[in-house]
């Protein structure tokens, strides 16, 4: 074949296929659509009924290290995380006996009676948390001490001295001081104790406890 008709067979196939690409092309145009015209998406519906289209991406992970004064912030809150779950279930035990003794010291005015009464309980309270709470250490003796205070509304100190007596009160807190800690330590949920309450809020929701 001559070099010249085969030249134009190429041309005449090659107009050929550009007519049928064009005519399909108008007639997606008059159509309103084609193979690339539409794409199917997601879709969410807002609250005032409007549908817009939406995508979801698959989750990425970071992994870095921490530095300086955010490894420390880490350290730390770590540390009072372990204490307040350590803790919370004995403060919440410290708040029900509280609360039973009082009920039972209701109209007791006779002193033997009084004291009878919560030596029993604090024998029952020895023989159930003695053991347990003598394993904290001096930190989470300290969270524990707050947290007493958070469900109850007093001190430590407070409570030795209503139930044991001024003298107990004092020879405890002089003990507790030696140890770098303090009976008479308060609960400040939006100050100083905002980690600690958000801790405990973690807490209550995770194992159902129930807040004050």
């Amino acid at each position: 074949m001559p070099f010249t008709a085969f030249k134009n067979i190429i041309s005449y196939l090659t107009a050929v296929v550009f007519c049928v690409l064009l005519s399909s092309f108008d007639s997606a145009a008059q159509n309103g659509t084609g193979p690339y015209d539409t794409i199917r998406v997601g879709a969410c519906v807002e609250a005032n009924g409007d549908t817009i289209p939406c995508s979801w991406l698959d989750p990425v992970n970071l992994y870095t290290k921490l530095y300086g004064k955010y490894k420390k912030r880490h350290v730390e809150w770590t540390r009072l995380r372990n204490a307040v779950y350590v803790t919370y279930p004995y403060a919440k035990a410290a708040s029900r006996t509280i609360n039973e003794i009082n009920a039972q010291l209701v109209n007791v005015t006779d002193k033997k009676k009084r004291k009878a009464i919560i030596r029993s309980r604090e024998k029952d309270l020895k023989k159930q948390f003695a053991d347990k709470l003598q394993q904290l250490s001096v930190y989470q003796g300290k969270v524990l001490m707050k947290l007493i205070y958070r469900e109850t509304g007093n001190n430590c100190y407070e409570i030795i001295e209503e139930y044991k007596g001024t003298f107990n009160a004092a020879f405890w807190q002089t003990i507790a001081l030696v140890f770098g800690s303090n009976l008479r330590q308060n609960y400040e949920a939006n100050g100083k104790d905002r980690d600690m309450e958000t801790i405990v809020k973690d807490v209550e929701r995770m194992y159902g406890y129930t807040s004050r």
